[in-house]
């Protein structure tokens, strides 16, 4: 008879299944992700305490400065450093994004589990019209109707980007917990007369913690795109504060004289949205690994 490992595995296939483990935990995704969002998080981070030059300073006698030791990425037609600029626009990217995801998965988590564990259809089908509803009102039109009324800002862009974010939570964890309610555990609370509100909390909402967290990440890119989409529009941040999507916005006017004040900012919203979406797939390798192993 053959040996069995714990796994219910031949001894043949350990190596095999280590190796399975070996890749979901040096995963290129993940590992790249991680490199990528570390750096613009470094960035913000260091920005509270330290930047080369106040990125809000105008000093007109250095005007389109090239790249130099002084002005490492040059300096804009306002003669402000670009570097600076960056370092600062990546603290305001991850505050849009945190709190926009935030209010997405505040309001869409709960939002999926109720529709998923609700007994009464009929009631779980007028959630979901809801969610649809949502779902077809795009993010930057809110966004436009909220400037409109209150002008311009960082709070219009959060809010709007939050609220076309919710679909998104509530169609995935509603899908996981359907799953979840179909599990043995579950079965069992609801067989001891546990309260919808108790097996949610307590069973549901730790099942779908993982596809919270692997969501928020793959979400969090769509923020940053949207935050520099609003504020290239000039309905996002509004100056001095720095913003990526504002740098390009300003770099128009001097594409062929200068590109690369186009180009400095639209490779770190790149390498921004890059980062998250290599961050999410890592993670959804990890916490489903029947996907790797399709691979």
């Amino acid at each position: 008879m053959t040996a069995t490992t714990p796994e219910g595995a031949s001894h043949h296939d350990a190596p095999s299944l280590r190796g399975r483990r070996h890749r979901r935990r040096w995963n290129p995704n993940l590992v790249a992700g991680s490199v990528f969002v570390g750096l613009i998080v470094l960035a913000a981070a260091v920005s509270f305490v330290w930047t080369p030059y106040d990125p809000t300073q105008v000093d007109t006698s250095a005007r389109l400065v090239t790249p130099s030791v002084d002005h490492w990425l040059g300096t804009d037609k306002f003669g402000r450093d670009i570097f600076s600029q960056l370092m600062v626009g990546a603290r305001t990217t991850l505050f849009v994004g945190v709190i926009s995801v935030g209010l997405a998965a505040l309001a869409g988590v709960p939002l999926g589990i109720f529709a998923g564990m609700t007994s009464r259809r009929w009631a779980g089908e007028v959630t979901m019209r809801f969610n649809d509803l949502l779902l077809a009102f795009p993010s930057l039109l809110l966004a436009i109707m909220l400037a409109a009324i209150f002008g311009g800002s960082t709070l219009v862009a959060m809010i709007a980007i939050g609220i076309g974010s919710i679909p998104s939570f509530a169609l995935l964890i509603r899908g996981g917990t359907m799953q979840a309610m179909k599990s043995e555990y579950v079965l069992a609370a609801r067989v001891v007369g546990r309260r919808p509100v108790a097996i949610g909390v307590r069973h549901i909402l730790p099942n779908v913690s993982g596809l919270i967290i692997v969501q928020s990440s793959v979400l969090f890119a769509i923020a940053i795109l949207g935050e520099a989409a609003l504020s290239f529009l000039g309905l996002g941040t509004p100056p001095p504060t720095p913003s990526w999507g504002r740098m390009l916005q300003e770099s128009q006017t001097l594409l062929w004289q200068a590109p690369r004040l186009a180009f400095i900012p639209g490779i770190a919203i790149a390498l921004a949205v890059l980062g998250f979406n290599l961050l999410g797939d890592g993670l959804r390798d990890i916490f489903d690994p029947r996907l790797e192993d399709r691979r």
